[in-house]
């Protein structure tokens, strides 16, 4: 029996009690005891075994064929990006050896964030600041190299202020950290993270649960700024080509809407504060 943890199978089981019976078409008689669908009726839906999903769930198989894949993608009403994560755990891969991940920006990518008139930073496949200008610090002063995005908006109560809809964006980061690491959980980076925030923030823990998958993508991002007051900026995400899964974060306001403007203030306060004092 490996030892290897049961990714497919937690999986598996974690998006069955999302899907409800009348979502999948079964009626419901009486009290049930379980949330979600049974392990039965997910078998049934999908057309196969009972005891062959058991099986999957309990880790004894864990290469099912792509069609069983897809078909159980169907049934626990997958989206795109959760199908391709479950054909990933499900994929025959050699285990790697457990090795400290080192993650290296590249200097043309640490030039650009330098050079750029925008709050910018670059963010490792855990969410860990490897690099940021002045602008981005002064939009948040938790972004600072070593820091992390996760632990910051779970835990730390100034960037849940300077965020409306922080656990909204919890929601989404924590989805974002599975959807990056996949099932390469041998990266001791990862491990250590998931096992800081687990203890740390039940929050975390209930959405790790959930086991929702997320591409790293751009949104609309408010904020609540103690020097500028409510300011709204659009946040691009770009994959650092010849990385394994680094990015390049970008925040930038709509031309000509007070959003610009609050941050050109920023920018002029943020520089006034890096101008040497004389004596």
């Amino acid at each position: 029996m490996t030892d290897e943890p049961n990714l497919l199978g937690a999986f598996l089981r974690a998006r069955r009690e999302l899907v409800t019976p009348e979502e999948a078409g079964i009626p419901v008689l009486g009290v049930r005891r379980v949330p979600g669908l049974r392990r039965e009726e997910v078998a049934m839906l999908a057309g196969i075994s009972a005891d062959y999903y058991l099986r999957l769930e309990r880790g004894r198989d864990r290469h099912p064929s792509v069609q069983v894949l897809e078909s159980l993608a169907r049934v626990l009403r997958l989206d795109e990006d959760s199908r391709a994560y479950l054909l990933g755990l499900g994929a025959d891969k050699p285990r790697r050896a457990r090795r400290r991940r080192v993650e290296t920006v590249p200097p043309s990518t640490a030039k650009l964030v330098a050079m750029l008139p925008l709050p910018a930073f670059v963010e490792g496949r855990c969410m860990d600041v490897l690099a940021v200008n002045p602008l981005a610090t002064a939009l948040s002063p938790r972004l600072v190299p070593g820091a992390n995005r996760v632990r910051d908006v779970l835990l730390d109560p100034a960037e849940q202020t300077l965020l409306p809809y922080w656990e909204q964006a919890a929601v989404t980061m924590v989805a974002h950290l599975r959807e990056a690491i996949g099932a390469d959980t041998d990266d001791p980076r990862f491990i250590e993270l998931v096992g800081e925030m687990s203890l740390a923030s039940p929050l975390f823990r209930r959405l790790w649960a959930r086991h929702d998958v997320r591409p790293r993508t751009g949104a609309v991002m408010p904020f609540v700024h103690p020097q500028v007051g409510e300011i709204t900026l659009n946040r691009e995400k770009l994959h650092v080509s010849g990385t394994d899964g680094i990015m390049l974060v970008v925040y930038h306001p709509d031309a000509g809407t007070e959003n610009e403007e609050k941050l050109a203030l920023l920018g002029a306060l943020s520089a006034q504060k890096l101008l040497p004092t004389s004596t």
